[in-house]
């Protein structure tokens, strides 16, 4: 007798399925309205999800996946790449799919024989897939353990052949074939792909196209050149205009666009891409997060140094980096006799300044860092803003240190980063542990990758932050953690990387006098915090929305005369204010032009100084002014000593939230 489902405190149904059965019999009796958060879109069984409509080969347990959960939402925008690639395929014929992939918040599917998708042709697609929607047409996906099975479906298609082959290989495949609309007749559509999906097109009721881009097939310059289609996918509208509101406020905060209305950050031609010069206002931040760094840095036991950009050939053939980082790099060049390249990284050049001399086990931990200028050969279609360049310069430390000292180090080292993120105003974190895989682009012993995964893995846990498993993510040299945030917008980004290093010290030769006299070699401990200070600055820039806090604005005042004329004095009057204020550190701007008063008002505003400070005839009278803050709050008959004060204070504090002339039970609504 088949058990009735049970709900449990998720209200994710259990299944008890019979043999040669599957669960979406089980369901049909149940009230459930395709369309929403609990729509049951697949089931979860054995701990791997499956399709509604696989049959199970013996009588087992299943847990229902809904479609607002993280499983569900996999399971709706894999079947909205497949609505897709029907789509496109009805619409070009000729068109081959030549991959899928799931993004942070949609899907992206890959076309070969296409030509550039305008947005023209995405509505036609749009409207095509909301057509095949409308259908309900039933989908069976059937999972494949055999290039053999694979080759009807991807016949006459040597992409959906050649990752297919790539897929099974995998020790787990998850390579299915579809079949969609076959209810006794012949199928409408059968195809490869990746995932499992729910068991009818009706299931895919909010989604959109959001964009298309030119792409080299596997990412590789000189491969053919594809068609990416990118969309998103939500269990309702009410999901989806989330998303429409939350993309809408990311595009007004894209560090981009701020970069260039702030005076930020600029690229020119004549220097080239992925090269950015920053601006004197986007300079000054980037000095403030330099000092504040460097002074955290002394106070916490690290000796600052400084190392060239470029080196020879020999430095980055002894560290690995040439042989397993090549491609990372620009082209070597001949200098004197030998071949130089600028340096990618700052770890070999830190190897060198430990051996510069015999070291002893009581100078250990040794703690170098630097502000070191690197350059990475980053592909041009991957360039973004500030968040992916090509110049950057990283707060880079290596630790040396015993074995024993592993453990305390990466612990203080974890807490050194957390607590300076949260300085800067960012709070959500969990961290992610990448470890090697089986692939060949790894060095050193199992034993040695064994004992540093376990030591990263045991420091993690003593933060009680979220470890989340990255597999085949490690740096060719040793496991790391990173440290990843989310910004007031909710959207991730990785930061601080710690790495643990048992190759580097062993292909330099290092060493140190332990207390019995014998040479050890030390473990090196790789550790960047903003991670650079260019994608550090981008990722401020939208997680504030240009608003920084006093302390970080590139601007901190604003000063408006409320009449240009020299008669009036008020120029002069703010003048002499500011110039004390600069002297005492307070960066600000005052504003001489003949604009009459909304418009200067609104020049202030667009330069988004935390305090903004208007003087006019009764003001020079009172050696007061007008204080207006960021938020639109104002004080008016402030006297000057007061303000100047009110701003120093604001700054020294390094509070994250802006300042503000509204009363604290406002504050806290």
């Amino acid at each position: 007798m088949t058990e009735a489902p049970v709900l449990d405190e998720d209200l994710n149904l259990h299944l008890s399925v019979e043999a040669e059965a599957s669960p979406l019999s089980l369901l049909q009796g149940e009230a459930r309205t395709v369309g929403g958060p609990r729509t049951v879109v697949a089931v979860e069984a054995g701990g791997r999800a499956q399709s509604l409509r696989q049959v199970f080969a013996e009588a087992g347990k299943a847990r229902t996946v809904t479609a607002g959960s993280e499983g569900g939402l996999r399971v709706l925008r894999t079947t909205a790449a497949l609505l897709l690639t029907m789509a496109v395929r009805e619409e070009f014929p000729d068109a081959l799919p030549a991959g899928s992939a799931l993004t942070e918040d949609g899907f992206s599917c890959d076309f070969a024989h296409l030509e550039p998708v305008t947005p023209e042709v995405l509505k036609k697609l749009d409207k095509r897939m909301r057509r095949l929607a409308k259908r309900g047409l039933p989908i069976d996906a059937r999972r494949l353990a055999s290039a053999g099975e694979a080759s009807g479906p991807a016949a006459g298609n040597p992409f959906a052949q050649a990752l297919a082959e790539a897929e099974l290989q995998q020790e787990s495949s998850d390579l299915y074939v579809y079949t969609v609309g076959q209810n006794g007749a012949a199928p409408q559509w059968t195809g490869l792909g990746t995932g499992v999906v729910a068991p009818g097109t009706g299931y895919v009721t909010a989604f959109e196209l959001t964009a298309s881009s030119a792409v080299y097939w596997q990412g590789v310059e000189g491969n053919e050149s594809l068609q990416r289609i990118t969309g998103t996918a939500w269990p309702d509208e009410e999901a989806l205009g989330r998303h429409r509101e939350l993309q809408e406020e990311a595009a007004r905060r894209d560090h981009r666009r701020l970069g260039s209305e702030m005076e930020l950050f600029t690229f020119a031609d004549e220097i080239g891409p992925g090269l950015p010069i920053l601006l004197p206002n986007g300079a000054a931040i980037r000095d403030e997060m330099q000092r504040y760094s460097l002074d955290k840095h002394r106070r916490s036991g690290y000796t600052l140094i400084n190392t060239p950009f470029i080196a020879k050939d020999e430095l980055f053939l002894r560290s690995g980096h040439l042989p397993y980082y090549a491609d990372g790099m620009f082209p070597g060049m001949a200098v004197d006799g030998s071949e130089y390249y600028l340096k990618a990284m700052n770890c070999p050049m830190h190897a060198v300044v430990y051996k510069n001399r015999g070291r002893s086990y009581k100078e250990l931990p040794l703690r170098l860092f630097e502000f070191g200028s690197v350059h990475r050969y980053e592909r041009s279609g991957t360039l973004h803003g500030l968040t992916r360049v090509r110049n950057m310069t990283q707060d880079d430390a290596h630790i040396f240190c015993t074995m024993e000292q592993i453990q305390d180090e990466l612990k203080t080292v974890l807490a050194f980063v957390l607590d300076l993120l949260r300085d800067f105003g960012l709070r959500d974190f969990y961290l992610e542990l990448s470890t090697r895989d089986d692939s060949d682009k790894f060095i050193g012993s199992d034993e040695d990758w064994t004992a540093a995964t376990q030591a990263l893995a045991a420091a993690a846990d003593s933060t009680g932050l979220e470890l989340v498993p990255d597999p085949g993510g490690a740096a060719f040299y040793g496991p790391k953690i990173s440290v990843q945030v989310k910004d007031s917008l909710g959207r991730n980004w990785q930061m601080s990387t710690i790495q643990l290093d048992f190759q580097t010290p062993a292909r330099f030769e290092l060493a140190y006098q332990a207390a019995d006299g014998s040479r050890v070699r030390p473990v090196m401990i790789h550790r960047a915090l903003f991670g650079s200070l260019e994608r550090f600055l981008g990722v401020l820039i939208e997680h504030y929305g240009g608003q920084f806090p006093a302390w970080l604005a590139p601007i901190h005042v604003a000063g408006i005369p409320v009449r240009a004329d020299t008669e009036a004095g008020h120029i002069e009057y703010l003048s002499k204010f500011m110039a004390k204020l600069c002297d005492s550190g307070v960066r600000s701007h005052l504003d001489t032009s003949s604009d009459r008063l909304p418009k200067k008002i609104l020049n202030a505003q667009r330069l988004r100084a935390p305090f903004v400070v208007v003087a006019g005839d009764r003001d020079v009278a009172a050696g007061t002014a007008a204080l207006r803050f960021r938020d639109g709050s104002q004080q008016q008959d402030v006297p000057l000593a007061e303000i100047g004060d009110l701003i120093r204070r604001t700054i020294d504090s390094r509070e994250t939230s802006s300042p503000t002339a509204a009363p604290q039970a406002e504050r806290d609504m």
